[in-house]
């Protein structure tokens, strides 16, 4: 948790920076897009993430809906 809150705080700073640079600052809507990207890209992270935690396919289980129950030394 305290890696995923350093690299969280990381890319705050990280975009907020690059709203102070020419190359971000763009007023056609270059730096709306890069934002989308990165908050597109962090989640497919997180799904890809909590798949391989838990053994299962998030993806497949939004596709058809079914999900294992959960075990007995699974957090609920």
């Amino acid at each position: 948790m305290v890696v995923l809150l350093l690299l969280m705080v990381g890319g705050i700073a990280l975009t907020g920076w690059m709203q102070t640079t020419d190359a971000y600052w763009a007023s056609n809507g270059s730096r709306k897009r890069t934002k989308h990207w990165i908050a597109i890209a962090l989640h497919v992270v997180g799904v890809v993430h909590a798949s391989l935690r838990h053994h299962e396919s998030l993806v497949l289980a939004m596709i058809n809906g079914r999900k294992r129950a959960p075990a007995g030394g699974d957090i609920l």
